[in-house]
């Protein structure tokens, strides 16, 4: 967890800002139109951008979907509708303590794929039962027609092609975090830090890639024409979550 904060606070130290991660999407979209992008981070950016804003600002920028950490379904009315009205999916998370009882309305208004944390602690632990998110995969899948991509300890080719068996996608956070931090020199990038990213990225995607030339079902595409099961799909956090400890302007 120690490395989200110390890119936060690199962030925070470069000037970034909510605005300023959707201008990078902005820039992004001009190479590329058929990648998906889904924002990550909390909701109190967003509050302070301004929520009608925010969606009109995301959509216009290229965004296609949100996962906010902090908005429980009891919490919808939020933004849930209006980023549906435009057309954002909206992602949820569910954990190893999602239980039946509380899917169903961890489920509702969940649209683009199913994000799981397969542990429960912090991120950049490792994953002590391959079996255990096999059986958690299968049961959210039993509730839902939506892809499910696994997160949490997904760090070396080995995972990404065991957890590639089961789910229909998988989250790598941590460990392209550390890729970057690893590179860094003075807390900037350096000429190795794109080839840090890009090799372990490949990595990961031979080890996806692998898993379904095991003879495993394959999994439904979504979101974007790639070879399931690792989703291509561009993941940004502003980072500013950046925004959350300063309280400032959008």
């Amino acid at each position: 967890m120690w490395l989200f904060s110390w890119a936060g606070q690199r962030a925070l130290a470069a000037g970034q800002t909510l605005r300023g991660a959707l201008g990078t999407v902005e820039n992004f979209r001009r190479k590329d139109e058929t990648t998906p992008i889904v924002l990550m981070g909390y909701y109190n950016p967003i509050y302070i951008f301004g929520v009608p804003a925010f969606v009109a600002a995301a959509k216009a920028a290229g965004v296609d979907g949100l996962i906010i950490l902090d908005l429980p379904p009891e919490e919808d009315d939020e933004l849930c509708p209006p980023a549906m009205v435009a057309g954002l999916n909206f992602i949820r998370l569910t954990t190893p303590t999602t239980d039946d009882k509380r899917l169903p309305a961890v489920l509702k208004n969940s649209l683009g794929f199913v994000y799981y944390v397969s542990m429960i602690g912090i991120t950049g632990a490792a994953l002590k039962s391959h079996g255990a998110v096999s059986d958690a995969v299968a049961r959210i899948q039993s509730h839902t027609d939506l892809p499910v991509a696994v997160s949490f300890g997904i760090k070396a080719t080995e995972d990404a092609a065991d957890i590639g068996r089961h789910a229909d996608g998988i989250v790598v956070g941590t460990v392209l975090v550390d890729a970057v931090a690893r590179s860094l020199v003075d807390d900037k990038a350096s000429e190795t830090t794109v080839a840090a990213v890009r090799d372990l990225v490949a990595n990961l995607a031979a080890g996806a890639k692998r898993s379904r030339s095991w003879g495993y079902p394959q999994a439904s595409e979504f979101l974007c024409p790639c070879a399931p099961p690792l989703i291509r799909i561009a993941i940004i956090s502003s980072l500013g979550d950046a925004d959350i400890t300063t309280r400032g302007p959008p």
